[in-house]
């Protein structure tokens, strides 16, 4: 059906498998042909000169003249306007999903190192080699990928890169157009403006000076253990976890970029656009450390980005910063609320992951240059109430009055004046 637009009536099956099976007893089992039938089936065809029967299955499946895949099978147009983004349909959410369950070989609900070689064995392989896969994701003790993380790490991969994702679907099998398995997102600036963001997967933005505790915070939020001591971030490093809130499921991504390369990446607009809060790292017990972020924000215009503060290692002593002012005060001074205080080393995070993707969902209170106004807004709506109510209590007080002086002027009329 899918090849030839007609489906083998029952009887022409059967036939074609007593044919394989004649020749290869191994070519057919319960479900139907093998591989190994499949094979033979189709050297019976290019024996007996029928080479367009076989290359009519590949090209339907994809592949070219030159027997490899074709660049419009991998990678077909996938418009993405500009403040989009892209993220896993339904149906790409199902597809992962049942192809991780087939390759689940042992059912202990993790995919181990041979049971991903072999999910990936149509393909170039895995996707992620370059990535520090799988310590972006959640996995079990053993290091093996749940399914909680697989499905995490392809949030991920769809929103940083969609053709990666569009180009696997194609190699791992799924059925029909891999378009069909993305939807893009509305535009950012325009859900910001409206407070009301209805995406699933978010990207936040982790800046702070060499030290502060970026990466022990990434490593936390996929429940990697904490490491003592300090190393350098040398590239761009992320994590993905999925955060429940309100009863859905939201994907969040962390992203760092070492300090070394941080002004770079604020001054690619492309990549400032992608995002869609900033989260600023300063270490609470070095004093240097809060006035990084803050002459960072100085260089840059960054006051129409969500932006939440976060204060390390809160189980050593908290040190006055070197700092015009305060964390605390200056958080106030831009209209957010003061940095929450963590401590990775002792697993005290303070419900930060739920704080982070509601304040992507829920912007405007998060946003320098939106939140005076916001808390404005909300000030002047108080004052007009509170006027409004007031002078209808006057009004009715009023008519009250009046309503009494009538009645009293009625009383002291004699029948006299009547006649």
């Amino acid at each position: 059906r899918k090849c030839f637009n007609a489906p083998l009536q029952q009887q022409e099956l059967e036939g074609v498998k007593e044919v394989v099976k004649e020749h290869e007893s191994a070519g057919v089992n319960d479900v139907g042909l093998t591989e190994l039938g499949f094979l033979f089936l189709h050297t019976l065809f290019i024996q007996r000169g029928r080479l367009e029967t076989t290359w009519t299955v590949l090209r339907k499946f994809g592949y070219g003249d030159d027997l490899s895949l074709r660049e419009d099978f991998l990678h077909p147009l996938f418009e993405v306007p500009r403040d989009c983004s892209v993220e896993l349909s339904p149906s790409g959410y199902q597809f992962f999903t049942e192809i991780f369950q087939v390759f689940d070989k042992d059912k202990d609900g993790a995919l181990k190192d041979s049971e991903l070689v072999q999910l990936f064995s149509t393909s170039p392989g895995d996707p992620w080699v370059n990535s520090d896969f799988p310590h972006t994701t959640i996995t079990n003790d053993a290091g093996a990928v749940t399914l909680q993380g697989w499905l995490a790490q392809w949030s991920m991969t769809t929103l940083l890169d969609y053709k990666t994702t569009l180009s696997y679907l194609a190699y791992l099998g799924f059925e029909g157009d891999t378009r069909m398995a993305l939807k893009v997102t509305k535009p950012r600036k325009a859900d910001r403006k409206r407070n009301k963001v209805q995406r699933n997967v978010f990207l936040a933005y982790v800046f702070g000076a060499a030290g502060s505790g970026k990466t022990s915070l990434l490593k936390a939020f996929v429940n990697k253990p904490f490491a003592n001591g300090y190393t350098p971030t040398m590239r761009s490093f992320c994590a993905v976890n999925s955060v429940e809130i309100k009863g859905a499921e939201k994907y969040l991504v962390l992203q760092e970029f070492g300090s070394k390369y941080e002004a770079e990446i604020l001054q690619n607009k492309r990549k400032m656009e992608a995002c869609d809060l900033l989260c600023f790292v300063f270490d609470s017990s070095d004093v240097n450390s809060f006035s990084y972020v803050v002459e960072l924000r100085k260089r840059h215009n960054l006051d129409n980005y969500p932006t939440v503060f976060v204060a390390t290692k809160s189980d050593s002593d908290l040190v006055q910063q070197r700092n015009e002012d305060q964390p605390d005060v200056y958080c106030r001074a831009l209209g957010l609320s003061g940095p929450v205080s963590v401590s990775v080393k002792k697993q005290q995070t303070a419900d930060l992951w739920n704080h982070l993707v509601g304040v992507a969902i829920n912007p405007v209170l998060a946003t320098p240059g939106l939140a005076g106004s916001a808390h404005e807004s909300s000030r002047v709506k108080k004052y007009l109430t509170f006027t409004a109510i007031m002078g209808a209590l006057g009004g009715a007080a009023f008519l009250g009055y009046r309503l009494y002086q009538q009645q009293r002027g009625f009383g002291n009329i004699s029948k006299r004046d009547i006649l």
